[in-house]
């Protein structure tokens, strides 16, 4: 049996599936309907995530700050960097959908600078982004997923443990991401709510970049869909790390160590 696709009706009114494609109609919203948010759909692998969320039967909502304009992705503009629009935003995907299932956090920035310049306003902004935006998302969330005893995903980085030259803001906010997510685990989980961390390794998410030695897009996509969609309440998936399944030659400096994991 063809995977529901899911798009968004012109008028907001809400949701409607089809089993043909994500351009698709002809839904009716109920109690039983699978909810995921994801944060960055508008590129990358924040919009592999969704598409394979969607492929898999999922209404996705999403929060970006460009919009991509596809209406199945259900985009919501929001500045994960504002904590209010982050609550503003999540109260009204809950108000049209009626609850919560998932959430991805995988909304990103990166400043690549020494510290010696490395200028107040990115280390501030990488802050809010990287790290703030997912515990206003934990807080937004938290109660609709406890209702439906969902998952909570977050997108770290093989940068929260293996530093470079250049990378201090974003190595912390991914190092802090790490505690952040276990702590929520612990926490949650009596409550029905797991906790993923995935951690991947370089990955090809610029237009153009086929580079062999990073992942793709749809590897994440498929990673995070089947730790959302196939491990169920019984399997807890605290943190996943993935890599590329090719090396480049070293040496390497700086953020290409990545790729050399």
């Amino acid at each position: 049996m063809t995977a529901a696709r899911w798009t968004r009706t012109c008028s907001g009114a809400g949701w409607r599936a089809t089993n043909s494609s994500r351009s698709g109609s002809g839904y009716s919203m109920s109690s039983s309907d699978r909810v995921a948010l994801v944060t960055g759909t508008n590129r990358g692998s924040g919009l592999a995530i969704a598409e394979d969320l969607c492929d898999r039967g999922y209404r996705v909502y999403s929060l970006n700050r460009t919009l991509l304009g596809k209406g199945w992705l259900g985009e919501i503009q929001c500045d994960l960097a504002d904590p209010a629009a982050i609550r503003a935003a999540v109260s009204q995907v809950i108000g049209q959908a009626g609850h919560l299932d998932a959430c991805v956090s995988n909304s990103v920035d990166r400043v690549l600078d020494p510290l010696a310049d490395l200028r107040e306003a990115d280390w501030d902004r990488l802050l809010a982004v990287n790290l703030s935006a997912t515990y206003h998302l934990i807080r937004a969330t938290l109660a609709a997923l406890r209702e439906r005893q969902g998952i909570f995903v977050a997108m770290g980085s093989h940068a929260a443990t293996r530093f470079f030259e250049g990378g201090a803001a974003y190595s912390a906010t991914k190092a802090g991401l790490k505690a952040l997510v276990e702590t929520l685990l612990l926490e949650e989980r009596p409550n029905g709510v797991r906790a993923c961390l995935v951690s991947p390794g370089a990955i090809a998410n610029l237009p153009g970049d086929d580079d062999p030695n990073k992942l793709t897009t749809a590897a994440i996509g498929a990673c995070v869909g089947t730790i959302i969609d196939t491990w169920g309440a019984e399997l807890v998936v605290g943190e996943i790390e993935v890599r590329p399944a090719t090396l480049p030659k070293p040496p390497i400096v700086g953020i290409d160590r990545l790729l050399h994991v």
